[in-house]
Order: structure tokens, then sequence, then C-alpha cells
């Protein structure tokens, strides 16, 4: 399948190492800018930047996705789909409905519980036993769209957010992996989510402590 991928850190980047790994063909991978960091505050990119790099796939670092000049570009690539983890950027509708298959994202929760920025972290604040990936197709609602596949994993008492982060990118990764195709062909088939349930998680500035039991 010919691809767009949006992604940032090292969770988006496990995502697009399993795509290539799958034999996708990636026509465009999009990513935050380059940010200060160390002590000199030398610009560095990020994981999905570097891998891209390394890969050798088209890269490119908007600002924003409501360009008319980056659409145009997005259109001339003529890829199937869209595949979005951990971007940071908001795609407007134009983005959301240009690509004959759709946008999917790839979340780090059990949908709808845990929409929003800081799903992980969140779970773990709130004593969650467990927690998962959801493959969802996008919409301008945050996190409202209906998911194709979702898969749990227990949240284990020592887990951090930074385990748990290491934990759900390889789940992640696999997860999209497995639902391109069958999503393709028919097989996996959106359900929409319930409005019961519905938490969010907003996003924590800085955290990685263990969670807590009752």
């Amino acid at each position: 399948m010919r691809i767009v991928f949006a992604g940032t850190p090292a969770f988006a980047a496990s995502a697009l190492q399993a795509l290539i790994g799958a034999g996708h063909e990636i026509a465009l991978v999009l990513t935050r800018q380059d940010l200060p960091a160390g002590r000199g505050l030398k610009l560095v990119a990020s994981e999905v930047g570097r891998l891209a790099g390394q890969a050798r796939l088209p890269l490119l670092q908007p600002q924003t996705l409501k360009d008319p000049q980056l659409q145009a570009r997005l259109r001339s690539v003529g890829a199937q789909a869209m595949v979005v983890a951990a971007y940071g950027l908001i795609l407007p509708r134009a983005v959301l409905e240009m690509f004959p298959l759709g946008c999917f994202n790839i979340h780090a929760s059990l949908l709808p519980r845990w929409r929003g920025a800081a799903p992980i972290q969140r779970a773990i604040l709130a004593g969650d036993s467990d927690t998962g990936i959801s493959i969802m197709r996008m919409e301008e609602g945050l996190d409202t769209g209906p998911v194709y596949l979702m898969k749990s994993i227990p949240i284990a008492a020592e887990d951090t957010a930074g385990t748990l982060h290491d934990k759900l990118a390889v789940l992640g990764a696999r997860c999209i992996a497995e639902a391109l195709p069958a999503i393709a062909d028919g097989t996996l088939v959106a359900i929409p989510q319930s409005e019961a349930g519905v938490t969010y998680a907003p996003k924590i500035a800085t955290w990685n402590g263990p969670r807590e039991r009752d």
C-alpha cells in the first residue's frame, strides 16, 4: 500500500519501522520541526525524522497542514491512506478527506477511554488495570472516530509511563501493520465508539513516576 506517514517521537518511529518492514510504500513522511536540545541548544531531529533519513524517505516538516501548497503536495504523491501516530499537528478536513482509504491514527488507549494527548500517563494515574492500542479512522473530533482494531495489555504494578510507552509502541506497530491490509480488503470494518465510558487525557507537563494502586 502507498502511504503518507505522520509522526514525531519514538512511539511513532516504531510504527514507521513496522510499515517499512511490512513492505508498504512510504510515499512521504511528515514530522514536527527540529527542536533545540542539550546545553548547546542544537537543533535535534525527531525520532521519525532520523528514521526517515536513514531509510531515505521523502520528508517534510511543515508548521501547519492548512497550507494549500502543502495540501497540493500531499495529493500529488498519490497515496491510498495516511497513518498518523503522535504527530502533534491537527489534520484539517481537507487532509482527512484527501485519501481514498482515509486517515488512520494509532492511539495508545482503549477508546473511548482516554481520548486526548496523554493517554498513557492518565491510565497509570487513574490506576487502570489495563490499556492498549486502538486503530481509529480519523475525523474532526478529538479521537472520536470509529475503531477498526483494538488490542489490550495489562498494566503491571511496576509500570511507569516510560515502560508502558515502550510496550504500547511495540503493540501499536504490530497493530497498524496487521490492520492496513485488512482495512484495504474489507476484512476489518470500523465500529463507532460508544458514548458511554468516555474520558479525556489532557497533556501532562512532565511525569514518569510509578502507578498508584488502591
